[in-house]
């Protein structure tokens, strides 16, 4: 689902050095050329898609005990281009009736990316408030999910909120925000 339209495979290296540039805050002492040595043509393709879906990807933060660099989803508001998803297939499959056009765990896969942990979701708002009109859909615990529920997270009141659906729920403000490790 493209939300992004001017964005194209050409120029995607270009738009993430430029949002590294504007928002230093995200990842100081970072070096954008050292980043870019590391990026493979499949990452710059999960990357491109990122910023396709409405994204909006940017470096957060260096990963010292598995040595890389992460991108996370910056956008302030839950990706358009990945909202209206239930949580997972197996939510999907056991929805009779006004099935979404599918899961976040599968299109996350799909994209080559994985759904933001709870640690971080919080992480993510120490640097900048997300979701302040929007949830997104976080990994859920095996325990909860295997019960029939989901978490998401949400910024209101400027306090984090955890919050639980069943699965197979699905809103037109709730999407997920994805991970990358270069």
């Amino acid at each position: 689902m493209a939300i992004n339209k001017t964005v194209s495979k050409e120029n995607i290296l270009q738009i993430l050095e430029e949002r590294f540039n504007q928002n230093l805050y995200r990842h100081p002492n970072m070096d954008f050329k050292q980043i870019l040595s590391r990026l493979t043509n499949k990452q710059i393709d999960i990357l491109y898609n990122m910023e396709l879906t409405g994204g909006e990807p940017d470096v957060v933060l260096f990963d010292e005990k598995n040595n890389a660099y992460v991108f996370m989803d910056c956008v302030t508001e839950s990706p358009l281009g990945r909202r209206s998803l239930c949580y997972d297939t197996e939510a999907l499959e056991k929805r009779k009736q006004n099935k979404p056009h599918g899961s976040a765990q599968s299109l996350a896969k799909e994209m080559g990316i994985t759904l933001l942990t709870y640690e971080e979701y919080q992480y993510l708002q120490k640097l900048q408030a997300v979701d302040t009109k929007t949830s997104s859909w976080l990994q859920t615990p095996k325990n909860i999910r295997s019960l029939g529920g989901a978490l998401y997270g949400e910024y209101r009141y400027k306090t984090i909120f955890l919050g639980h659906n069943g699965a197979d729920s699905y809103y037109g403000t709730r999407g997920f925000r994805g991970s990358l490790s270069v």
